[in-house]
């Protein structure tokens, strides 16, 4: 039995996925994005997003999370900070922060990937998860669409056709929604 492969993204109402799009992270939010990662013990990123998340979300050498973190955002570092990753690059050499470096066939390596045991994979990204949806490999899909038109920036799943069944819908205070689907075959 291979471990799901699980996406999970912010989005704006229609489709963009950068991170400067959407309602700025507040503790409900926080807190789901916590449990989502918990539901995992393997986090699957491009260089891109392992580079963001690296950099927003290692621990410090120091020991102390900075200052600006408030205690949502400590937990969820908590959470990620000790997880195993998985970086997909054919750019980087090497890769730390728990992490290992897969490049040449991406798509057999992550198949590698879920063959191992394991809890789950949380994927993260644009890029990365629209290749492994054309190619059938994501499991389970979860959208936390964001009550804003962002008007520009990479678009969720570009270019990829799936149908999708709602298996689970969360409202948050804030407006945005969250959205759990599988695919259907």
């Amino acid at each position: 039995m291979t471990q799901p492969l699980r996406y999970a993204i912010n989005v704006t109402l229609d489709g963009c996925c950068s991170h400067e799009a959407g309602l700025p992270p507040d503790a409900e939010s926080m807190a789901f994005w916590t449990d989502e990662l918990r539901r995992s013990d393997t986090l699957l990123y491009g260089r891109a997003t392992y580079e963001l998340m690296e950099g927003a979300w290692r621990r410090p050498l120091s020991g102390e999370w900075p200052d600006w973190m408030d205690a949502s955002e400590v937990a969820f570092s908590e959470v990620m900070d000790p997880m195993r990753k998985v970086v997909a690059s054919g750019t980087l050499d090497a890769v730390d922060w728990n992490a290992e470096l897969i490049s040449g066939d991406v798509v057999e390596a992550v198949r590698a990937v879920k063959e191992r045991p394991g809890r789950g994979i949380a994927l993260g990204g644009v890029a990365l998860p629209a290749m492994l949806a054309g190619h059938g490999l994501i499991d389970e899909y979860t959208f936390v669409v964001h009550p804003v038109i962002a008007g520009r920036g990479p678009r969720l799943l570009d270019s990829v056709d799936l149908k999708l069944e709602l298996i689970e819908r969360r409202e948050f205070r804030s407006g945005a929604v969250a959205q759990r689907y599988r695919p259907v075959a």
